[in-house]
């Protein structure tokens, strides 16, 4: 099964490192990224720029409208996120616990819903 683990932290703390901090973060998330490729756990992830070069969009009564920022005003922001193959959430969680950032923050692992044939309709509580 998939899950999406979606990687939250606060960006003035991460501002705060220093340049060999944020380096050697990196490499840690790297070195996930390779062990989890290797355990056959890694499907795709990335990086996000940093909130202020977000744009919001929503739809309202068939307008568009953007707004600079991200959807909320939070103390973690979105950083980045890794979609990982598990077993099942028990498998998904401990994978998510070698992610680095979250000793900076958190991670939120969510199940990813699969595609369903067309007329096979999803509720919209899964």
């Amino acid at each position: 099964m998939k899950y999406l683990c979606l990687v939250y932290y606060n960006e003035a703390t991460i501002k705060r490192m220093s340049q060999e901090e944020w380096d050697s973060l990196n490499r840690e998330c790297m070195a996930c990224v390779q062990d989890l490729t290797e355990g056959g756990h890694y499907i795709d992830g990335a990086p996000l720029q940093t909130t202020d070069t977000a744009t919001t969009v929503r739809v309202r009564n068939g307008k568009a409208v953007t707004t600079d920022g991200p959807f909320a005003e939070t103390k973690e922001q979105l950083a980045g996120f890794y979609l990982l193959e598990a077993r099942d959430l028990n498998e998904a969680l401990r994978l998510a616990q070698k992610i680095p950032p979250a000793r900076y923050g958190s991670v939120e692992v969510r199940p990813v819903r699969e595609p369903v044939a067309e007329g096979n309709i999803l509720s919209a509580h899964g």
